[in-house]
């Protein structure tokens, strides 16, 4: 019996996905400052944040934490287009460096309001993080300055990614089209 929900072709394993957190960590420690805020774009994002502090931690980068609720797919396989904030951050981040952490990159859109976001709440610096890069046919709101894997143009689920809200639980990145 698979571990597999039937439908779903998987693309990393568990064991991949944290291999590629932790060789990402150990490229974004050296840029992470001292007084850096770690911002987690809810929901997807939780999974990646979590791990990707972690990583930093093993690695003596001790970030304090935040998160950041975007909205803009809802239960919706295409981005609407446009960001709901949902909730706003509760850490100060004036002249502080921020950390901007999701799970995935298409459109750029939400990425691109939360650094959006961190910049105007006076933040120095403003770095972005994902875990997957899909490739997109038109330019991107925004380019992630950093990213584990390139992922594959698919419909992804799992790390975070999920299917009106399903399968975000996954440890393992899968397919689901």
């Amino acid at each position: 019996m698979s571990d597999t929900p039937e439908g779903l072709q998987t693309l990393l394993t568990e064991a991949e996905v944290e291999a590629r957190v932790a060789g990402l960590a150990r490229r974004l420690a050296p840029h992470v400052a001292d007084d850096a805020v770690a911002v987690c774009l809810l929901t997807g994002g939780l999974w990646f944040a979590a791990d990707m502090t972690r990583a930093l931690a093993r690695l003596g980068r001790h970030v304090a934490f935040d998160a950041l609720w975007l909205a803009s797919y809802g239960d919706d396989r295409a981005s609407r287009g446009r960001c709901q904030v949902r909730a706003d951050l509760q850490r100060p981040l004036a002249g502080r460096q921020a950390l901007v952490l999701d799970d995935v990159v298409d459109t750029g859109l939400s990425l691109a309001e939360a650094a959006r976001l961190v910049n105007d709440a006076g933040a120095r610096q403003v770095i972005t993080c994902v875990f997957a890069r899909k490739p997109w046919p038109s330019p991107r709101a925004i380019e992630p300055d950093f990213s584990a894997w390139d992922a594959p143009a698919r419909f992804l689920v799992g790390y975070g990614m999920d299917a009106a809200g399903q399968m975000r639980g996954l440890p393992y990145i899968a397919a689901a089209d």
